[in-house]
């Protein structure tokens, strides 16, 4: 069995589930409170870092590591193109989310309203909280901009470029702060993603503290 060591909003550990259930692979979810470090923990990934996938006999670290060796070992139903120039394509959106959206919507947003008061270590920056919430439009907006002359995000066919996406802005509906009625594009492209049985464990998902929103695992919204 594969087993996954994760934590449910971590948008990294989101895109590994949502790869793994687009291919069927079944896997075991193990939650890892990687905040205390404990000695088992690091000596899976010195980094300290989540998600960790234990698949063919080895432990894998890295979330874009890890969905690139998911999608090579099981290419089908293929979550990357087959051009060189399509492949760029979904790789730079996949940055883009794990790195500009995480850092500048995810961590501002996320990480203070739950990651903080989870780890207990301090209350929510409201500074933090008002630029996460003014640079979401701006990423809302270049979603809207891409899905205007595209069927999916980084394309014709749905890629892994649609469940980065999708992971950071699941976990951040999961505190209801995403602002669907911004753009219908983008929310009829999350209603298409929300709907594939890919999805749904991550609408099972349930943290405690924090209440699933009624319209979180609503398909209609």
């Amino acid at each position: 069995m594969n087993r996954l060591y994760h934590v449910p909003l971590s948008p990294f550990c989101r895109k590994v589930r949502l790869s793994l259930a687009e291919k069927k692979l079944e896997v075991e979810l193990v939650e890892e409170r990687y905040w205390e470090a404990n000695p088992e923990f690091l000596r899976r990934n010195p980094a300290a870092k989540i998600p960790i996938l234990k698949m063919d006999g080895r432990l894998m670290s890295e979330s874009a590591a890890i969905c690139e060796y998911i999608e090579e070992k099981h290419p089908e139903p293929a979550l990357m193109p087959r051009s060189a120039e399509a492949r760029f394509e979904v790789r730079r959106l996949v940055s883009w989310f794990d790195d500009k959206f995480h850092h500048e919507v995810t961590s501002n947003l996320l990480y203070e309203r739950v990651n903080k008061k989870v780890q207990k270590v301090g209350y929510p920056d409201s500074k933090n909280i008002k630029a996460g919430a003014k640079a979401i439009k701006y990423h809302l907006d270049y979603m809207t901009w891409l899905l205007d002359q595209r069927r999916w995000l980084a394309g014709d066919v749905m890629t892994l470029a649609d469940f980065a996406a999708a992971a950071h802005l699941s976990s951040l509906d999961y505190i209801s702060d995403v602002d669907w009625n911004r753009s219908a594009n983008v929310k009829d492209w999350y209603a298409k993603i929300k709907s594939r049985p890919a999805f749904r464990s991550i609408l099972a998902d349930q943290v405690s503290g924090f209440p699933q929103p009624a319209h979180y695992a609503d398909l209609d919204f």
